[in-house]
């Protein structure tokens, strides 16, 4: 095909299709009215393209339905509405000439950081604790734990984990910062590498986890790396479920090789019914809701449907072979 064909072919390809399918989130609907103005007259379908299958220019997805793409046999972008996309570059249907996008918005990155906050504070002022004395009307005082003296390790030093450990060292603790290649942030501990993992690890009393899903990071808290954490920390995942070897950290909260866990992200979501995570005591479940609001994300959205358009650069394009 000609390149003058090709960008014809591409001009009268032009709608977007938002399949979401999470109907405990946001609606496809919602998404495109929020969308729509930012491009007008451009047809947005939601969920079921019906007989416009062969229109989709711009797949916006939080997660692909088995299938999708072989439905879709003109796609040139898979828009993720979010930060991970293993689910997406590991689709067996994706082919090199379907590019792939993810949202880095500053909302849900700052309601990410709030959560972990929200936790660790509860944490230091004994929150759970005293929530099981006033259900047995028990008075004891404790101690706050001192924030200076207190080390917050942040696994994985992106768009969001940057912001994370910026909260915590703005409120005073000390933050060692690890990721797989070097950063360099100020008041940040930053360590990188498989090499310099056990000792970021062993320093924390709180680990926070918001790692991409990769081969690399797949069970990277396992039996060997919890076993090198505190008795008493407290491992926090709002990263993706598969970074947790579910089995170990059962096995290392029974045995009391940490002293808690609170997962915001499962390996299976919803979280089967007889997990048993939802009766442990040391550990404190949430239903994937650390970032929810995508402000900010449609107009990346937009520009991002210009610009296969126009043949400019997309926004935050993921390298498939990376995984992020």
């Amino acid at each position: 095909m000609q390149k003058n064909e090709s960008n014809e072919l591409v001009r009268a390809i032009m709608a977007i299709l938002i399949d979401i399918q999470m109907d405990d989130w946001i609606s496809e609907e919602q998404l495109r009215n929020t969308l729509q103005p930012l491009l007008p007259g451009v047809p947005i379908y939601c969920r079921e393209p019906e007989n416009h299958a062969n229109e989709i220019l711009m797949l916006a997805a939080a997660r692909l339905r088995p299938g999708i793409l072989q439905a879709l046999p003109n796609l040139k972008v898979v828009q993720k509405l979010g930060a991970g996309v293993d689910s997406i570059v590991g689709d067996p249907d994706l082919t090199d000439s379907i590019r792939v996008c993810r949202l880095k918005p500053d909302i849900p990155a700052h309601e990410i950081a709030e959560y972990c906050l929200a936790y660790v504070l509860g944490e230091q002022r004994h929150h759970r604790i005293y929530a099981a004395q006033q259900s047995e009307e028990i008075w004891k005082p404790l101690a706050p734990i001192k924030t200076a003296e207190t080390t917050v390790a942040v696994l994985g030093l992106g768009h969001i984990g940057s912001r994370v450990a910026h909260y915590f060292s703005m409120l005073g603790f000390r933050v060692v910062g690890w990721s797989r290649s070097r950063k360099q942030m100020e008041n940040i501990e930053c360590e990188a590498g498989d090499a310099a993992l056990g000792s970021v690890l062993s320093a924390a009393d709180y680990v926070v986890s918001i790692l991409p899903s990769t081969p690399a990071t797949r069970h990277l808290i396992n039996q060997s790396t919890l076993s090198q954490m505190r008795s008493t920390a407290v491992l926090i995942n709002v990263g993706r479920g598969d970074l947790v070897n579910t089995k170990d950290l059962l096995n290392a909260l029974d045995a009391g090789v940490i002293r808690g866990a609170v997962l915001d992200v499962f390996e299976q979501e919803p979280l089967d019914q007889h997990h048993p995570f939802w009766q442990h005591s040391n550990v404190t479940m949430t239903p994937h809701v650390s970032g929810w609001h995508l402000d900010g994300g449609m107009e990346v959205v937009a520009q991002n449907y210009l610009a296969v358009l126009s043949g400019e650069p997309l926004q935050h394009e993921v390298d498939v072979a990376l995984g992020y």
